[in-house]
């Protein structure tokens, strides 16, 4: 009985903790390929409108780019996230 707890205990914190959601403004190539229907041609698609336009401000802003549509932003919905991105604070100068 007690080696039956553990291993459901052990499934449970395993598949717990595998997921988490992929932040599109922020995610490698190889991380959005993990997601189900994004492979190479759209990973690189979404990083390359990242790059152009800046970041990603809602989950469907994705629609704007090219070989994704509404199907695939429904089927992606509970595994992405859009987090905003950290500036870094312009230098202050120090009057001499």
């Amino acid at each position: 009985m007690n080696k039956l707890f553990f291993v459901i205990a052990l499934l449970l914190l395993l598949t717990s903790s595998a997921y988490a959601a992929v932040n599109i403004n922020t995610a490698t190539q190889a991380e959005l390929e993990t997601l189900q229907g994004i492979g190479p041609t759209k990973a690189k698609a979404i990083i390359e409108h990242r790059e152009k336009v800046g970041s990603f401000t809602a989950i469907d802003d994705l629609e704007k780019v090219s070989g994704i549509g509404p199907g695939t932003i429904k089927q992606l919905r509970d595994a992405i996230t859009v987090e905003s991105v950290p500036t870094a604070e312009p230098a202050t100068q120090v009057a001499q």
